[in-house]
Parts: C-alpha cells; sequence; structure tokens
C-alpha cells in the first residue's frame, strides 16, 4: 500500500518524525535494515513503550523491506552517524540508506536529509549516490533539501509541533517542496539559502550551547573552590534582562548531538588546515566533568571520615535528560565506572531504566528509593527526574550530591 512518507532509520530523529507525522495524518512507514530498531519497543529510545503502541495503533508501519521505499512521495533519511575511529562522521548510515532509496527513487519524490552531517553533506555526499543509483538528477526529476533534527526529547514546551524546521534546498523548487512537507507537521518553517547554510546552522545551535554548558561547567569548579554559591550567581545573573542567558553546570554532556557535532566540526575544521579553538576546549572543558564529580565524591566521603573504596554510592538518574529512557552518552556510565574502579559498591535508581550494565557488570537497582538513600554512604543526584521528591530525598539521604542544583538551597552539597 502505498505511502505519502517514508521515514528511514528509526533512531532518536526517526521516531519522533514518525509521530508527528502519523499525528498530521500523514501516510507513514519506517524503513530500518536493523530488524531490533524496525520493531520498536520504547525501552530506550526517543518514544516510550504507551507512545510507541499508540503510533502503531494510528497506523504507523515498520518494514525492513527497502521495496517499501518505491512507493512514497516523501522521504526523509534519519541514519544515524556516530564518530569513528578518526573523530569523523562515520556516514555509513546515511550512504546505506540513500543506496536503498536510489535503487527505488521515483521522479517528483521529496528527499530530506535530517542525519547529523557536516556542511556539504546533502550535495557532495548524498546527491551523487541517490544520481548514480536512480539515473535521475536532483533538482530536475526529485527534489533534494536538508533539514536538521532538532527533535528535544521530553520538553513539554516545544513538542515537535511548535518547533521550526530550517529546510535548505538544492534549488529553490527543492526549499519549497520540502517546506510544504514540514508545513503539515509543524507550525513554521524557516528558509536557509541552501543545504550547506541549514546543515551549518544545526552545528551553531549545537556548539553554542556546549560552549555555554563548559563555561559554566569552568565556573562551578572556579566557584566551589573560592567558596561562592555558583546557583545564588545564576539566579542572580538571569535577573539581567538582556545579554545574558542562563546555561547550568551538570556532571557531563550526553545525548546524541552534543557530544557528536563539537568533534566532527573541529575535524572538520582541522582538514582544512586551523582548529576551531573555542569548539576544541569546550569538549575538553565538558568531557572532565565526570572526573570532577568522581573528585568530589571522594572528598565528600573523605570529610565524613569514609573511604571511596568500599563506600556504599546511590547513583540516581542515569539517563542523559530527565524523564526520559534514553542513556544515549550520558555521563552516568563513566562515573560509575570510575566508581567502580577506586572500589566503591554501586547501587542506583532510575524509573525509566529496570536493568543496567557498567563494564559488562549488572548494576543493583534500589527497589525503595528513600531506604536505599537512607543506607547509602553517599547519594549522587545525576538526572532530577520529575517524579523525585528531593526534598524528602535531601531528609533522607546520610550524604546527598546534587549534580544538577535541582535540590533545595541548603539541603544537599552542589557541584
Amino acid at each position: 500500500m502505498p505511502a505519502d512518507l517514508a521515514v528511514i532509520g528509526l533512531g532518536h530523529l526517526g521516531l519522533p518524525l514518525a509521530q508527528a507525522a502519523t499525528a498530521a495524518g500523514i501516510n507513514t512507514i519506517g524503513y530500518d535494515p536493523d530488524p531490533h530498531a524496525a520493531t520498536p519497543s520504547g525501552a530506550d529510545g526517543p518514544l516510550s513503550a504507551t507512545e510507541i503502541r499508540r503510533l502503531l495503533a494510528a497506523g504507523f508501519r515498520t518494514t525492513t523491506d527497502p521495496a517499501a521505499l518505491g512507493k512514497v512521495r516523501t522521504a526523509v533519511i534519519c541514519a544515524a552517524t556516530p564518530l569513528g575511529a578518526d573523530r569523523a562522521l562515520d556516514l555509513t548510515g546515511i550512504a546505506d540508506a540513500a543506496r536503498a532509496l536510489a535503487a527505488r527513487l521515483r521522479p517528483h519524490t521529496t528527499v530530506i536529509l535530517e542525519s547529523t552531517a557536516y556542511p556539504g553533506t546533502t550535495e557532495e555526499f548524498v546527491r551523487p549516490l541517490l544520481e548514480e543509483g536512480s539515473g535521475l538528477t536532483a533538482g530536475r526529476d526529485f527534489h533534494l533539501a536538508c533539514s536538521p533534527g532538532r527533535h528535544d526529547p521530553g520538553n513539554r514546551t516545544h513538542p515537535y509541533r511548535n518547533t521550526p524546521k530550517v529546510i535548505g534546498g538544492l534549488t529553490p523548487a527543492c526549499t519549497e517542496a520540502a517546506a510544504a512537507f514540514y508545513g503539515r507537521i509543524t507550525d513554521k518553517v524557516v528558509r536557509a539559502r541552501g543545504p550547506r547554510e541549514a546543515e551549518a546552522s544545526k552545528l551553531l545551535e549545537t556548539n553554542y550551547r556546549h560552549i555555554n554548558i563548559a563555561l559554566m561547567n569552568e565556573m562551578a569548579v572556579f566557584c566551589h573552590d573560592i567558596g561562592v554559591d555558583l546557583w545564588d550567581v545564576i539566579r542572580c545573573a538571569e535577573t539581567k534582562p538582556f545579554g545574558f542567558q542562563a546555561f547550568r553546570p551538570g556532571p557531563g554532556v550526553g545525548g546524541h548531538a552534543a557530544p557528536i557535532d563539537p568533534n566532527y566540526l573541529s575535524y572538520k575544521g582541522r582538514s582544512l588546515g586551523y582548529p576551531l579553538r573555542m569548539v576544541e576546549l569546550a569538549q575538553e572543558v565538558n568531557g572532565r566533568m565526570p572526573r570532577y564529580v568522581i573528585q568530589r565524591c571522594a572528598t565528600l566521603l573523605n570529610e565524613h571520615g569514609k573511604s571511596a573504596r568500599g563506600a556504599r554510592i546511590l547513583l540516581l538518574g542515569v539517563t542523559y535528560k530527565p524523564d526520559i529512557g534514553d542513556q544515549e552518552a550520558a555521563p552516568a556510565r563513566e562515573i560509575a565506572s570510575r566508581l567502580m574502579e577506586l572500589g566503591a559498591g554501586l547501587t542506583y535508581h532510575d524509573p525509566y531504566v529496570p536493568q543496567w550494565n557498567v563494564l559488562d557488570r549488572p548494576i543493583p537497582r534500589a527497589d525503595s528509593l528513600y531506604e536505599a538513600a537512607a543506607a547509602a554512604d553517599l547519594t549522587v543526584l545525576l538526572q532530577p527526574h520529575r517524579v523525585y521528591d528531593l526534598q524528602g530525598l535531601a531528609v533522607k539521604a546520610q550524604l546527598l550530591l546534587d549534580t544538577r542544583g535541582a535540590t533545595p538551597t541548603g539541603a544537599a552539597h552542589r557541584l
């Protein structure tokens, strides 16, 4: 049965797009060559199990058969692009998606790249694969555009519908074809001059956040060393009505974009003969934060007459964002592994993660949160899920390190 839309790649970009399109009444199929990805369960992805069930009940279909791609009007490539060994983006997923689509591409189809990519990927990498595999010409026989993913999992203020979509087409007609599609699922589309500008906008957005988080992480260390309450500093600074946007420190940066985008932008800069120094420095600063959390843990335990070796430590919230189950690049894993290497005994609690393994070892999950906090020598809040009663937790815990500044003032030690 023909579909209006094929979402190629059912990961952190593809499933939210499929959800938004299906909700808008667009007949949507999802293609992924990985059978596990093509049968999403909601266990560790961007949508919950309940959302997956509702999506399937609404008519969304998944397949591992690329033949389905030859029956759609619009195809959006949402393949994963992890970092390779040389810290450059691994575009294998995009290449596989483009080849699968090219073999079945029909004239007048609109093809859009949403995958994380460096500026030039749409024109220099995706376009040749589509043209060679199909015998068609982009911009003449089919439309080609880039619209970088902007989905923010767990964000209740800015869901898919009211988050503007940036679109850069190979030609003005390509831009308009992509805009016509996204206009059905988002309230606003923003037209870029071309694919490169659209691709670069994603880099700017991510690195703006990454660099400012790095600044706050440096300030967290500095303020702690000089005895200043950084969280009160932020509270005061954000009253300025111009020239300041509040960012906050944390135990590290996780997710599908922030830990990756700075690396490949820096890699691209070095390939041009110069480093992107701000980006590389931000990556270095943010990459140090898990080790700083370990240092604070050891210091707090020592101040209370205990050693990290043999200490009972409870980790709260092991996902990369609050109120979701996605653990992609979450700093909790590095923090846990370093504590284990120091000889600490770990337990964890996370309402979204029923099982958790670190260094190929299962970490015991606390059944009763408050009993576990009372029994632990140190409780470390890594992710402040909404279900946590932080004030009650601060009362129960013997010793609490809050890496997110989420507990009431004075209720815990803060990062």
